[in-house]
């Protein structure tokens, strides 16, 4: 039986999704509790690896199991056995065809930015604080020329291991909420860091730094030491994995995560 689940997470305490040797990832804790409630080891695999310090609002991950329990019972026994900065939010049975990476058509991340004169002590590990004033209308023009399908090596990082940097980005805004910046992209696949890196070398071009035009050519030369610096991490989250209807999968709580995050007043 194959069964998905959506989960949340703080990131800042955490080497990133995957396993690793360095620290604790986000995937052995998630993997813990499952064995926990499954009483054997199974494989948690996830729609999209994060690195260490991003968030997520709506990640997916799938695992197998010949364990029967209620859907309520894998949710609550989960979440009883994760530390609280990891949540499981919905859990349910899919098809063996159901693939949490490989059925994703698209994924979608939203960077958020303070931008005032004073950082913030609440938000110091969910957004990146720029002090100097950015134009959202030059960002706005610089991420006009990344829409659509292309080669994105110029926005990838130096050890990104993907066989192909061609991807497609479907949705790129920029929005002034205030003092705060939202960011919100959405592509086919992404490549690591390329959210990052494409934020950071927005927001050069917002600074004045450089004419919007700039990213069009970063673009076309396809040299990574040509962009602007990558944004940091814990700027970012990943917000939601979309499939195609006939899996069921629901699209997560991102939705809400942004209402409380970003429309109210601070």
């Amino acid at each position: 039986m194959r069964i998905a689940l959506g989960i949340e997470y703080d990131g800042t305490d955490y080497v990133g999704w995957q396993r690793q040797k360095s620290g604790i990832g986000v995937q052995e804790r998630v993997e813990d509790a499952i064995r926990q409630v499954a009483n054997h080891s199974t494989e948690a695999v996830c729609a999209g690896r994060t690195d260490a310090g991003v968030h997520a609002a709506g990640q997916v991950a799938h695992f197998d199991t010949s364990a029967e329990r209620t859907m309520r019972g894998w949710l609550l026994g989960i979440n009883s056995n994760l530390p609280d900065d990891i949540n499981a939010t919905w859990v349910q049975v899919v098809d063996d065809e159901f693939h949490a990476r490989f059925t994703a058509e698209a994924r979608s991340y939203r960077y958020l930015i303070l931008n005032r004169l004073v950082r913030s002590a609440l938000f110091r590990k969910r957004a990146w604080w720029v002090h100097e004033p950015l134009d959202v209308a030059r960002m706005a023009e610089a991420g006009s020329f990344l829409l659509g399908e292309h080669d994105f090596s110029a926005f990838r990082a130096a050890g990104c291991q993907a066989s192909t940097a061609i991807r497609e980005v479907t949705h790129l805004t920029v929005e002034r909420r205030g003092d705060w910046i939202v960011i919100d992209v959405t592509a086919n696949a992404f490549l690591q860091h390329m959210v990052r890196n494409i934020t950071g070398t927005r927001v050069a071009v917002g600074r004045g730094d450089e004419e919007p035009q700039w990213a069009r050519d970063i673009l076309a030369g396809a040299d990574r030491t040509a962009a602007g610096a990558a944004a940091p991490p814990h700027g970012l989250t990943f917000m939601r994995v979309h499939y195609p209807e006939s899996f069921g999968v629901p699209p997560g709580n991102a939705d809400s995560f942004g209402i409380y995050v970003y429309d109210s007043p601070l």
